[in-house]
Protein backbone atom coordinates (compact mmCIF):
# COMPACT_ATOMS: atom_id res chain seq x y z
CA UNK A 1 0.00 0.00 0.00
CA UNK A 2 1.32 3.63 -1.40
CA UNK A 3 2.28 5.75 1.47
CA UNK A 4 0.45 9.60 0.93
CA UNK A 5 2.23 12.79 1.58
CA UNK A 6 0.33 15.81 1.22
CA UNK A 7 3.22 18.51 0.62
CA UNK A 8 3.14 22.01 0.42
CA UNK A 9 4.15 23.34 -3.65
CA UNK A 10 6.20 26.01 -2.59
CA UNK A 11 7.59 25.10 1.18
CA UNK A 12 7.85 21.83 1.68
CA UNK A 13 7.94 20.31 5.00
CA UNK A 14 11.55 19.11 5.31
CA UNK A 15 10.71 15.79 7.05
CA UNK A 16 8.13 14.67 4.85
CA UNK A 17 10.80 15.23 2.07
CA UNK A 18 13.74 13.43 4.24
CA UNK A 19 11.20 9.89 4.86
CA UNK A 20 10.54 10.30 0.67
CA UNK A 21 13.98 10.48 0.33
CA UNK A 22 14.87 7.35 2.93
CA UNK A 23 11.81 5.43 0.70
CA UNK A 24 13.90 5.93 -2.72
CA UNK A 25 16.96 4.71 -0.96
CA UNK A 26 15.45 1.74 0.26
CA UNK A 27 14.12 0.70 -3.48
CA UNK A 28 10.86 2.67 -3.49
CA UNK A 29 9.34 3.84 -6.24
CA UNK A 30 7.88 7.52 -5.95
CA UNK A 31 5.12 9.68 -7.52
CA UNK A 32 6.53 13.12 -7.00
CA UNK A 33 5.60 16.73 -8.96
CA UNK A 34 7.45 18.73 -11.16
CA UNK A 35 6.93 21.87 -13.53
CA UNK A 36 5.71 19.39 -16.08
CA UNK A 37 3.54 16.99 -14.74
CA UNK A 38 3.99 14.03 -12.12
CA UNK A 39 6.54 11.87 -12.85
CA UNK A 40 7.70 8.07 -11.39
CA UNK A 41 11.12 8.10 -9.91
CA UNK A 42 13.44 5.74 -7.96
CA UNK A 43 17.25 5.54 -7.14
CA UNK A 44 19.67 5.85 -10.40
CA UNK A 45 21.36 2.39 -8.97
CA UNK A 46 18.63 0.72 -8.45
CA UNK A 47 17.63 -1.46 -11.36
CA UNK A 48 14.91 -3.69 -9.68
CA UNK A 49 12.82 -0.21 -9.22
CA UNK A 50 13.77 0.86 -12.55
CA UNK A 51 12.62 -2.33 -13.64
CA UNK A 52 9.09 -1.80 -11.87
CA UNK A 53 8.85 1.55 -13.65
CA UNK A 54 8.81 -0.02 -17.03
CA UNK A 55 6.52 -2.54 -15.83
CA UNK A 56 3.83 0.25 -14.31
CA UNK A 57 4.34 2.08 -17.76
CA UNK A 58 4.23 -1.18 -19.82
CA UNK A 59 7.15 0.20 -21.97
CA UNK A 60 10.26 -2.30 -23.34
CA UNK A 61 14.14 -2.32 -22.53
CA UNK A 62 14.47 0.78 -24.99
CA UNK A 63 12.41 2.98 -23.49
CA UNK A 64 14.51 6.21 -22.20
CA UNK A 65 14.35 7.08 -18.64
CA UNK A 66 15.67 10.52 -17.63
CA UNK A 67 17.90 11.92 -15.29
CA UNK A 68 16.33 14.69 -13.16
CA UNK A 69 19.20 16.58 -11.51
CA UNK A 70 19.19 19.41 -9.36
CA UNK A 71 21.51 21.65 -11.75
CA UNK A 72 24.08 22.55 -14.37
CA UNK A 73 27.09 20.90 -11.94
CA UNK A 74 25.02 17.83 -11.66
CA UNK A 75 24.07 16.99 -15.05
CA UNK A 76 27.89 17.73 -15.89
CA UNK A 77 28.73 14.84 -13.84
CA UNK A 78 26.69 12.61 -16.25
CA UNK A 79 27.09 14.01 -19.41
CA UNK A 80 29.65 15.77 -21.87
CA UNK A 81 28.56 19.09 -22.12
CA UNK A 82 30.93 21.62 -24.40
CA UNK A 83 30.88 25.46 -24.07
CA UNK A 84 28.16 26.08 -26.56
CA UNK A 85 25.75 23.37 -25.10
CA UNK A 86 26.70 24.70 -21.53
CA UNK A 87 25.17 28.29 -22.61
CA UNK A 88 22.00 26.53 -23.77
CA UNK A 89 21.53 24.59 -20.62
CA UNK A 90 22.46 27.81 -18.51
CA UNK A 91 20.28 29.76 -20.05
CA UNK A 92 16.67 27.07 -20.20
CA UNK A 93 17.42 25.73 -16.16
CA UNK A 94 15.82 25.25 -14.27
CA UNK A 95 12.34 24.82 -16.10
CA UNK A 96 10.30 22.49 -18.67
CA UNK A 97 13.31 20.13 -20.95
CA UNK A 98 14.99 17.51 -21.25
CA UNK A 99 18.02 17.50 -23.45
CA UNK A 100 19.52 14.57 -25.04
CA UNK A 101 23.08 14.54 -24.28
CA UNK A 102 25.98 12.25 -24.91
CA UNK A 103 26.58 9.98 -21.55
CA UNK A 104 29.70 10.17 -19.48
CA UNK A 105 30.89 7.07 -18.07
CA UNK A 106 28.79 7.85 -14.82
CA UNK A 107 25.73 6.87 -16.30
CA UNK A 108 25.50 3.13 -16.02
CA UNK A 109 24.99 1.33 -19.76
CA UNK A 110 21.44 0.08 -18.87
CA UNK A 111 20.17 3.73 -19.15
CA UNK A 112 22.35 4.54 -21.86
CA UNK A 113 20.65 4.68 -25.62
CA UNK A 114 22.36 1.46 -27.06
CA UNK A 115 23.71 3.09 -30.06
CA UNK A 116 24.31 6.91 -29.37
CA UNK A 117 25.00 6.16 -25.86
CA UNK A 118 23.28 9.01 -24.67
CA UNK A 119 20.93 10.20 -21.94
CA UNK A 120 18.20 12.49 -21.19
CA UNK A 121 18.64 14.77 -18.64
CA UNK A 122 16.91 17.83 -16.63
CA UNK A 123 16.32 20.07 -13.99
CA UNK A 124 12.70 20.81 -12.66
CA UNK A 125 11.92 24.20 -11.99
CA UNK A 126 9.99 22.72 -8.68
CA UNK A 127 10.03 23.26 -5.20
CA UNK A 128 9.24 20.09 -4.50
CA UNK A 129 11.48 18.05 -7.17
CA UNK A 130 14.48 20.49 -6.17
CA UNK A 131 14.12 19.27 -2.23
CA UNK A 132 14.23 15.73 -2.82
CA UNK A 133 17.13 15.92 -5.20
CA UNK A 134 19.50 18.20 -3.04
CA UNK A 135 18.15 15.24 0.06
CA UNK A 136 18.94 12.68 -2.28
CA UNK A 137 22.22 13.97 -3.25
CA UNK A 138 21.74 12.52 -6.61
CA UNK A 139 20.02 12.42 -10.00
CA UNK A 140 16.27 10.57 -9.64
CA UNK A 141 15.85 8.31 -12.58
CA UNK A 142 12.41 9.43 -13.95
CA UNK A 143 9.60 8.89 -16.25
CA UNK A 144 7.18 10.34 -17.11
CA UNK A 145 3.50 9.23 -15.17
CA UNK A 146 1.38 8.75 -18.07
CA UNK A 147 -0.38 4.85 -17.88
CA UNK A 148 -1.12 2.60 -20.55
CA UNK A 149 -4.26 3.77 -22.28
CA UNK A 150 -3.82 6.92 -21.35
CA UNK A 151 -3.35 9.96 -23.74
CA UNK A 152 -2.80 12.56 -20.85
CA UNK A 153 0.22 12.11 -17.60
CA UNK A 154 -1.89 11.60 -14.01
CA UNK A 155 -2.48 15.38 -12.72
CA UNK A 156 -4.48 13.95 -9.54
CA UNK A 157 -2.30 12.66 -6.98
CA UNK A 158 -5.22 10.86 -5.40
CA UNK A 159 -6.18 9.57 -9.17
CA UNK A 160 -2.56 8.28 -8.93
CA UNK A 161 -2.80 6.84 -5.43
CA UNK A 162 -6.55 4.86 -6.79
CA UNK A 163 -4.54 3.68 -9.38
CA UNK A 164 -0.92 3.19 -8.49
CA UNK A 165 -1.31 2.02 -4.47
CA UNK A 166 -0.54 -1.34 -4.83
CA UNK A 167 2.43 -0.83 -7.43
CA UNK A 168 4.31 2.08 -5.73
CA UNK A 169 5.79 2.79 -2.07
CA UNK A 170 4.46 6.44 -2.16
CA UNK A 171 2.29 9.38 -3.56
CA UNK A 172 3.91 13.09 -3.21
CA UNK A 173 0.81 14.84 -3.52
CA UNK A 174 1.58 18.99 -4.34
CA UNK A 175 -1.67 19.61 -5.90
CA UNK A 176 -1.79 19.67 -9.96
CA UNK A 177 0.97 20.82 -11.51
CA UNK A 178 -0.15 20.46 -14.86
CA UNK A 179 -0.12 17.74 -17.63
CA UNK A 180 1.88 18.85 -20.44
CA UNK A 181 5.37 16.55 -20.97
CA UNK A 182 8.61 18.11 -21.07
CA UNK A 183 10.24 19.87 -24.19
CA UNK A 184 12.52 17.74 -25.65
CA UNK A 185 15.79 19.28 -27.29
CA UNK A 186 18.44 16.75 -28.71
CA UNK A 187 21.77 18.70 -27.96
CA UNK A 188 24.24 16.01 -29.44
CA UNK A 189 24.50 17.76 -33.24
CA UNK A 190 25.87 21.17 -34.29
CA UNK A 191 21.88 22.91 -33.64
CA UNK A 192 19.98 21.59 -31.56
CA UNK A 193 16.80 19.51 -32.62
CA UNK A 194 13.63 19.07 -31.49
CA UNK A 195 12.70 15.40 -30.35
CA UNK A 196 9.35 16.23 -28.81
CA UNK A 197 7.31 19.17 -28.24
CA UNK A 198 5.97 19.69 -24.67
CA UNK A 199 5.45 22.99 -22.18
CA UNK A 200 9.12 24.52 -22.77
CA UNK A 201 9.75 27.42 -25.12
CA UNK A 202 11.89 26.63 -28.23
CA UNK A 203 12.68 30.05 -28.88
CA UNK A 204 15.43 30.16 -26.28
CA UNK A 205 17.12 27.87 -28.89
CA UNK A 206 16.16 29.66 -31.79
CA UNK A 207 13.85 26.81 -33.23
CA UNK A 208 10.52 27.43 -34.77
CA UNK A 209 8.20 24.27 -35.39
CA UNK A 210 5.08 24.00 -36.73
Amino acid sequence: MAQFFSIHPQTPHSRLIRQAVEIVRNGGVIAYPTDSCYALGCQIGNKEAMDRIRSIRKVDQNHNFTLVCRDLAEIATYAKVDNAQYRLLKAATPGSYTFILTATREVPRRLQHPKRHTIGLRIPDHPVAQALLTELDEPLLSSTLILPGDELPLNDAGEIRKRLEHQIELVMDAGSCGADMTTVIDLTDIAPKIARVGKGDLSLFGITHG
